[in-house]
């Protein structure tokens, strides 16, 4: 409340609520509204809420009415000597500058309380500023070290694709070459398959010339020859053909 309003206000804490109709006034220069004032001084002994103040006299609380009728202002004075009136006036007006001196002081109090939570959160609002920059900047650190490491994994991936490519580049080349190995393999294996019987023949299948011994009967000449190594052959020629006796041939001639 200002100095400039028409009006006051509930002292009762917490309310602050603008006085209108009726209000009830203490000799301790305290006003509150008709919802608190009938709670509060209905107890006894009654206990002013503002100030603690024991209001045990007659006149120490008084229910008025804040905007009389044009009876009541014109009889309520009447009849009172002039110093009275004036006496009961100053009363009257200093209740009303008390009032607006402790609203004043409340509310320097309430805007010096404000100040202070103020400055409070701007010093909280400073050290949270402070601690996200720290922290920002401590991520920014930690993205540029994340991404060196992810420019090391790149370059390491890298070397890695072009050695397997490597590899697979030999791998195919020696499948190739050992396709056309096994291939050439392959045919060799069938020709010399075909070419065996012509290199290992007897001439068991021929008809015999005249005047050469007999063919083996009942055996495969191809088989026997090829049962027999170089050694064994030798020998066997060697007991076919046995070697002639000198001497026999010497007694021919004569």
């Amino acid at each position: 409340m200002s100095v400039c309003e028409d009006s006051l206000l509930c002292n009762f804490p917490k309310c602050r609520a603008k006085l209108t109709g009726f209000a009830w006034v203490t000799a301790c220069s305290h006003a509150f509204c008709d919802q608190h004032g009938s709670g509060e001084f209905s107890r006894s002994p009654a206990i002013c809420p503002a100030c603690s103040s024991a209001l045990s006299g007659k006149l120490d609380i008084v229910r008025t009415e804040l905007t009389p009728s044009e009876e009541y202002k014109a009889m309520v004075l009447a009849g009172l000597r002039p110093e009275t009136v004036l006496d009961i006036s100053g009363r009257a007006l200093a209740f009303w500058t008390y009032q607006v001196q402790q609203e004043r002081l409340f509310q320097e109090y309430s805007l010096s309380r404000a100040e202070g939570q103020v400055k409070q959160m701007e010093k909280l609002l400073s050290q949270q500023s402070q601690s996200r920059e720290l922290e920002l900047s401590s991520m920014r650190q930690e993205i540029s070290s994340l991404k060196k490491v992810m420019e090391d994994y790149k370059r390491k991936y890298s070397e890695v694709s072009e050695r397997l490519m490597e590899r697979n580049r030999q791998y195919q080349k020696l499948q190739g070459l050992y396709d056309a190995l096994r291939l050439r393999n392959m045919v060799g294996d069938r020709e010399a398959a075909r070419g065996a019987p012509a290199q290992f023949s007897t001439g068991a299948g021929k008809p015999p010339s005249p005047g050469g011994s007999p063919p083996f009967l009942g055996c495969d000449g191809d088989r026997l020859f090829s049962s027999l190594d170089h050694d064994g052959a030798k020998s066997f020629f060697q007991f076919s053909s046995p070697p002639r006796d000198p001497a026999r041939a010497f007694t021919k001639k004569h």
